[in-house]
């Protein structure tokens, strides 16, 4: 018989307490695993390139072609039965361990497996913990840049039957992790509370996994979160946080109950998605966060055409396990249609994820982006908007040799937009960004009315809403509609800074605005226009030298930054409060 020598990645499993399982019930966990190996593991061990070497009964052996898809393949499955688990009895849950190693083993002409690598793989099976993924430190080195589960280090181990002590690094899904979240500081100087309101159930959703085993396929897995999201939001009987708080999480070694504290919710969705070909497979479960426990979990294997309705099945089984009582308009807006074309919502998803980078760039590839979109589906209101809040932006920023002609042809399209589907919230934001740079408040007062009608738990219509207030002299309620918007998104983006510095310098609290400049500042060093709002407000006080200073900074980092085409652009409905700011300046004896 000939044999070759490799190196391979071995994964070796086996099902925790077997013996007791089948002594109770042979059959019964007979069929389970059989059940469990079609539908789950071997089209699992398929995607990721395994090679199913052989099975001894409740075990198996594996070879992959890297580490990476071994580890993948591993976490999915672990993953999965957590899913399969919630709700199961203890004593008749079918739990795996994993042991995974990188090294030498001998193939046989009949494709088996031999070996020091093989040996290892299965040591290091045998003491993992249920659930459990055990690597040596050999696998482990392969794929720590690219893990997404916090590793426990259980340094040397001395492995049964084998010579020498390996380092063995050990990955539990689905447990609290000890390592601190990677999540960003926010000072809470001189900021309202964050608390939800009282009375409505709170949920975060986070970024769904890509389980697609292709970087590339990240903006798919987020555009189904965020549109779950997009949903939920639209329940005025629930608080749901903004994708910007709730995808802070995203590679973050955190738990869920750390989470939902950080967001002040007490439940969270989680999931996955696998997109190969033309199929789809999304997980979810809901949790609740003060104890833990499943309150509803699901998968979902669909033909790629059938995402949308996925997604709305994922609602509809949300506001069942929270028992909202939804009212006739929460209903009619859960019942709205939404685009059929899969390539054109590719294309959305896409442009939505380069428009989010607000550069120039990113604006003119995610007008391409959503250009195509239309083109293969002409009614898409979303990326209509999107074209729409794209060509507005050009106006705001001087990205566009004709910014006249930009901003009217956003405002055409926005209105395009509302008349293609009245009940669709992102045509009425398009609208009221774009009839606000265009200095007619009233309609964009009328539009961010009916649009958080139909979103109340829309953070770009609350942060567009504030945008008009401040604009139309009324930084009170600026101020208000800023405490709700952070309520409903408790790592808002750091722009919201800047908008409250601009509501508190309109009511004339010069020092409240410079503290909330500068925590802009420490989040953005690189924003002209708070340091031209903090000269402004030093020159009120009497403060020149600082005054100039801050002025000198706004130059360094845009030396094009112009007073006059500010006074032209901004849409201050009284002009005077646009004068004041630079009377401040003025005051400082700079020259403007």
């Amino acid at each position: 018989m000939s044999e070759t020598r490799k190196i391979a990645a071995i994964l070796v499993a086996d099902v925790v307490g077997y013996s007791r399982l089948a002594g109770a019930d042979e059959d019964r966990i007979l069929a389970r695993l059989r059940a469990l190996r079609s539908d789950l593991i071997d089209p699992t061990i398929a995607v990721h390139n395994g090679r199913v070497v052989k099975r001894t009964g409740d075990g198996s052996l594996i070879e992959f072609r890297s580490v990476v898809d071994a580890v993948r393949c591993a976490i999915e499955v672990q993953s999965a039965m957590l899913e399969r688990n919630a709700g199961v009895p203890q004593d008749r849950r079918i739990e795996f361990r994993i042991g995974i190693h990188l090294g030498d083993v001998v193939e046989e002409s009949d494709g088996d497996l031999m070996g020091d690598g093989v040996n290892i793989a299965s040591r290091l099976e045998g003491i993992a913990k249920p659930g459990a993924i055990c690597l040596s430190e050999d696998a482990y080195r392969q794929v720590k840049a690219r893990l997404d589960l916090p590793p426990t280090d259980l340094g040397a181990t001395q492995l049964k039957n084998i010579a020498e002590p390996i380092r063995v690094y050990s990955l539990q899904v689905g447990i609290v992790a000890q390592a601190e979240p990677a999540i960003p500081e926010t000072s809470t100087s001189a900021e309202p509370s964050v608390l939800p309101p009282a009375g409505k159930p709170s949920i975060a959703v986070l970024a769904f996994n890509n389980m697609s085993g292709d970087a590339e396929q990240e903006y798919f897995s987020d555009g189904i979160s965020e549109d779950i999201i997009t949903d939920l939001s639209r329940l005025s009987e629930l608080h749901v946080i903004a994708r910007n708080s709730s995808f802070v999480y995203k590679k973050a070694a955190v738990s869920v109950p750390e989470v939902a504290r950080a967001l002040g919710v007490r439940y969270v969705l989680e999931g996955s998605v696998r997109k190969a070909g033309n199929r789809v497979r999304v997980t979810a479960q809901l949790i609740d966060a003060s104890n833990g426990g499943h309150v509803w979990a699901g998968r979902f294997d669909r033909d790629l055409v059938d995402i949308f309705a996925v997604q709305d099945e994922i609602t509809q089984e949300i506001v069942a396990a929270l028992k909202l009582k939804l009212t006739v308009g929460d209903k009619d807006r859960l019942a709205q249609g939404r685009a059929v074309n899969v390539e054109a919502y590719e294309f959305y998803l896409r442009a939505r994820e380069r428009a989010s980078a607000h550069s120039r760039n990113g604006n003119i590839a995610a007008r391409n982006l959503a250009t195509a979109a239309l083109a293969l589906d002409p009614g898409y209101v979303a990326a209509n908007a999107l074209i729409s809040f794209t060509h507005v932006l050009d106006y705001v920023n001087a990205w566009s040799p004709d910014p006249e002609g930009s901003l009217r042809i956003g405002r055409e399209l926005a209105q395009q937009a509302v008349e293609m589907a009245e009940e669709q919230p992102n045509g009425h934001f398009a609208l009221v960004v774009a009839s606000m740079w265009s200095r007619q408040m009233d309609r964009a007062r009328a539009e961010v009315k009916r649009g958080l009608a139909l979103a109340p738990n829309s953070v770009d219509l609350h942060m567009a809403k504030a945008h008009m207030q401040i604009f139309s002299g009324d930084p009170v309620d600026a101020l208000e509609t800023l405490d709700a918007v952070m309520r409903l998104d408790p790592h808002y983006p750091e722009v919201l800074l800047q908008f409250r510095a601009e509501a508190l310098f309109s009511l004339g609290e010069y020092q409240q605005a410079i503290d909330v400049i500068n925590q802009r500042l420490e989040r953005n060093p690189q924003s002209e226009t708070a340091y031209a709002l903090l000269a402004s407000c030093y020159g009120h006080l009497g403060r020149p030298e600082e005054s100039r200073l801050a002025w000198e900074h706004a130059l360094q980092i845009n030396p094009d930054f112009s007073v006059e085409r500010r006074r032209r652009v901004l849409p201050f409905r009284n002009p005077n409060d646009f004068e004041r700011r630079v009377e401040g300046l003025r005051k400082a004896g700079l020259t403007v």
